[in-house]
């Protein structure tokens, strides 16, 4: 089947190298228009690009997804499908131009965690299951009729940058198995109940501010959910810290929530309500490190208290 893939970071490309592999033919790739990344903020295009210059495939990448030169372009790739992975929203000018229709993969079992992102809120939330959903584009976001699902278990100290890399496979697999359904009409979309729907909105900074007044297992969703990008942070000191990976212990404890209990193994945190253990952690300025390096270099005393603000 001719298709135009869309889709722009490390999530989208397993899907379009599953694509590429099962020997469709892929009129084009859009993808966002080459940025500033990294650490030394050079300009460089995206994953989704990378992949699709070196294996000959044209890419387009617009500004604008309503210019009308753009929508022209799309007509006259004359694909039989749009495939969607981790792109930006479309107007419904742009994804009703295929014949047979566009879809998405969200990465989510919709319709829960509507939004931006799913993989984050589901950890955060403590969700013991997660998974990818296809479903055809609709003008409201995330709604439409659902065509595969697949889910897959979530352990309590899986991180989101872990889910990630293993809905990125899975969610590949279930884009191929949906082309070869929409190929041969056999796609049959089902409904998804709003009623059931929780929402996963974008992330921003003031989100990522640990709670240490909440419950040591919230906590360590918070953490876990968060990481590695964009990273739950507290304040010592004045200064930024992220932790990136915890233990929930099972043993009791009390004292003042965000108070440092013990650091002879570890950084031991009180919560809420019981306490985690610090595993992995980033000073503000460095890299990340584990917590047996962080002792060696930086001065953290039983007592010392970590802060969600500096108010």
């Amino acid at each position: 089947m001719r298709l135009v893939f869309m889709g722009t970071p490390d999530f989208a490309v397993p899907s379009l190298r599953l694509l590429h592999h099962s020997g469709h033919d892929i009129a084009a790739v859009v993808t966002a228009p080459d940025r500033k990344r990294g650490r030394g903020q050079r300009v460089s295009p995206s994953p989704v690009k990378q992949y699709a210059l070196t294996h000959g495939i044209p890419v387009t990448q617009p500004e604008s997804l309503t210019d009308p030169a753009f929508v022209e372009q799309l007509r006259a790739f004359a694909a039989d499908c749009f495939v969607i992975v981790a792109f930006r929203i479309l107007p419904e000018d742009v994804f009703t131009i295929p014949p047979k229709g566009s879809f998405n993969l969200h990465a989510s079992l919709l319709p829960k965690y509507r939004g931006a992102a799913p993989i984050n809120w589901a950890l955060m939330k403590g969700e013991t299951e997660s998974g990818v959903t296809t479903f055809f584009l609709r003008r409201k976001v995330d709604t439409g009729g659902m065509i595969l699902q697949e889910a897959v278990r979530v352990h309590e100290d899986m991180t989101a940058g872990e889910l990630h890399d293993v809905l990125a496979d899975l969610g590949a697999d279930v884009v191929r198995r949906t082309v070869e359904l929409i190929e041969g009409g056999r796609a049959v979309p089902r409904p998804q109940d709003d009623s059931a729907a929780t929402p996963a909105p974008k992330i921003f900074r003031e989100t990522c501010a640990i709670p240490w007044e909440k419950s040591a297992r919230d906590v360590h969703n918070h953490i876990r959910g968060l990481s590695p990008h964009p990273a739950a942070w507290t304040l010592h000191a004045g200064r930024q810290l992220q932790l990136l990976r915890s233990r929930l212990l099972e043993e009791d404890s009390a004292g003042t929530p965000g108070s440092v209990l013990d650091t002879s193994d570890g950084i031991r945190i009180q919560c809420g309500r019981g306490s985690i253990a610090i595993l992995e952690l980033k000073p503000e300025g460095r890299k990340g490190m584990k917590v047996e390096e962080y002792l060696r270099g930086y001065a953290l005393s039983v007592g010392d208290v970590l802060v969600e603000t500096t108010r």
